[in-house]
């Protein structure tokens, strides 16, 4: 509530302020109208009506911000030093001064794109603590799907923390999941090799993550059944193996998937568009 007040004050006085600048323009220019022996006249005129003043001693009321404005604007059409008396010339450069530096202030106001909003920054540096494997690619592309939010990786950067606290969360991270279990884990993942007569064959590598390469194959059409076989060849049920890692490529079909289940096997498909979830064998 205070502040609402002081900032309506201010807007009072700001606009009061113009009102009696732009009063005093007008009188000037109507000065302008008349005979310069008019103008000589009437100023010897009041110059004897302030000497009276300046006799007694009088000191004035304190000049406010449209007086000190108009006074140094007018400073600048004669030699003011001799007609300066309610206060010194060193005052009234000050004045000056003060006026230009506001104006530059005014003039070199910032005209570039807006601040990102406070919410928005705040927002950012929570999904970069909670995500700390996204860069700035990735949140951009999550702002703008998700919410709408149209924001430069550039600008984003400029946000992100530099080393975030990672939330303490009750289930496991990926790679942490990956680092408890990599004995029970295998991976496998497809990559095309051309041969010297410029055939391209699909080679399949199935990877034990904890140990070794379990089976490597060759072929020319890839298909689920032959994928299958593959898994039959190298799995055989007492290894201990729990997880099988692959992509989403159509060759594991729901079928292979189900067929590994049999086999002891549960099915994790790593995201879309996600090698580095299956980093270890990926081509």
């Amino acid at each position: 509530m205070l502040s609402r007040m002081s900032s309506l004050s201010a807007l009072v006085e700001l606009v009061r302020n113009v009102l009696g600048v732009f009063i005093d323009a007008l009188s000037f220019f109507r000065l302008t109208l008349r005979l310069p022996s008019a103008l000589a006249a009437e100023n010897l005129f009041l110059r004897k009506q302030l000497g009276l003043y300046i006799e007694r001693q009088k000191k004035p009321r304190r000049a406010t911000s449209r007086i000190r404005f108009t006074l140094a604007q007018l400073a600048k059409l004669f030699e003011w030093r001799d007609a300066l008396t309610v206060v010194k010339p060193d005052t009234l450069i000050r004045w000056h001064r003060k006026g230009f530096r506001v104006f530059w202030k005014w003039k070199s106001r910032s005209s570039g794109r807006p601040k990102v909003p406070a919410n928005v920054r705040k927002l950012i540096i929570e999904m970069a603590t909670h995500n700390p494997t996204w860069g700035e690619e990735r949140i951009a592309n999550e702002l703008l799907l998700k919410i709408g939010i149209r924001i430069s990786p550039r600008t984003i950067r400029r946000y992100m923390p530099e080393g975030p606290e990672r939330p303490t969360v009750p289930s496991q991270r990926w790679m942490t999941f990956v680092r408890n279990h990599a004995k029970a884990i295998i991976a496998a993942d497809f990559f095309v090799v051309a041969t010297a007569t410029f055939r391209l064959v699909y080679v399949l590598v199935i990877m034990e993550i904890g140990t070794r390469i379990l089976h490597v194959n060759v072929t020319q059409h890839p298909t689920a059944n032959w994928t299958l076989q593959q898994f039959r060849e190298c799995v055989i049920g007492d290894e201990g193996y729990k997880f099988v890692i692959h992509d989403r490529d159509s060759i594991y079909s729901s079928d292979l998937d189900s067929s590994l289940l049999t086999l002891g096997l549960r099915v994790l498909r790593t995201p879309y568009r996600s090698p580095q979830a299956n980093a270890f064998v990926s081509a």
